[in-house]
């Protein structure tokens, strides 16, 4: 029995909660995940899971295992790339997550790249704008953008990017411009449901709220985005989501004199467990990427 294997095998197990979850990160079938741990637990002679009608949860012993089997799974990770060299790239599957728009627009383009470095190295991407269950769905690293809900999260922040009203040309000739705050009022405004309706600017000290009443609400940004293409109205947004519209001057920012908070991109790493190599070296080039490297 491959104890590595084995090792891996049962803290996906742990971290999933279910032998399926473990067995969709793994990319196995669920029956060669049971078969796998009854030999751990037949092998060490003590039972390391308890079986339940709500899932999986560890045995006191299981819980021991899986602290030391964690740990011996990421230094056998580090031993393997150091005696590879730096130059051999990295291998096996990577978990990643991400907003769909940014993904598509600001890591996709660049994923090429990435593996040709690392040829051994196979990339799961998932795309949704919803905080997801890192540990649940076997994320090894999300991108999330914004203030982080749980401040016991394993975070880096890798890039900050200004937040602006913004809007095509087309619809501004149409609706005219906003010169301040109160004018949204007055105005189509495109609403990502997960954000608040009530906008918020400064200016030398000075503050500016508006509620917003658009008639179209969005459950993800790409919807967003796609609304505004398509001249329906004005939206908050970062530069990142209108990065090619801004450049060429099709999408404009408004209200310039006003100001509203950065929105900050963070790496996020599954809580409670350590950061695998692949996961930070992928976090240290997206970082790459949003500071404008190569």
């Amino acid at each position: 029995m491959d104890r590595l294997l084995a090792m891996t095998t049962f803290v996906r197990v742990v971290e999933a909660g279910s032998f399926s979850g473990a067995a969709r990160v793994l990319d196995v079938g669920q029956p060669a995940v049971s078969k796998t741990v009854a030999q751990l637990e037949q092998r060490l002679s003590v039972k390391l899971l308890l079986r339940s009608t709500h899932g999986l949860t560890p045995t006191e012993a299981g819980l021991r295992f899986y602290e030391r089997a964690r740990v011996a799974i990421q230094e056998a990770d580090e031993a393997e790339l150091a005696a590879r060299g730096a130059g051999a790239g990295l291998s096996g599957r990577l978990r990643i997550s991400a907003a769909p728009t940014f993904a598509r627009l600001h890591v996709i383009p660049h994923l090429p790249r990435f593996l040709d470095a690392h040829p051994g190295l196979d990339v799961d991407v998932v795309l949704d704008d919803r905080t997801i269950d890192l540990i649940a769905e076997g994320i090894d690293v999300s991108l999330r953008m914004g203030t982080l809900a749980d401040s016991g999260v394993v975070a880096r922040k890798l890039a900050s990017s200004r937040r602006s009203v913004l809007a095509t040309t087309e619809y501004l000739m149409r609706a005219g411009t906003p010169r301040v705050p109160a004018d949204l009022a007055d105005h189509e405004t495109l609403v990502f449901s997960q954000l608040s309706s009530v906008w918020s600017f400064s200016r030398a000290g000075a503050e500016a709220s508006v509620l917003v009443h658009g008639r179209a609400r969005f459950s993800a940004a790409e919807g967003i985005r796609a609304a505004v293409l398509a001249h329906m109205g004005l939206t908050i947004a970062s530069d990142w989501m209108f990065a090619p519209e801004l450049a060429d001057g099709h999408v404009l920012r408004l209200l310039q004199d006003w100001s509203l908070p950065d929105i900050d991109l963070w790496a996020v790493f599954p809580t409670g467990r350590l950061a695998t190599t692949k996961a930070r070296l992928f976090a240290e080039f997206v970082e790459n990427i949003m500071q404008g490297g190569d």
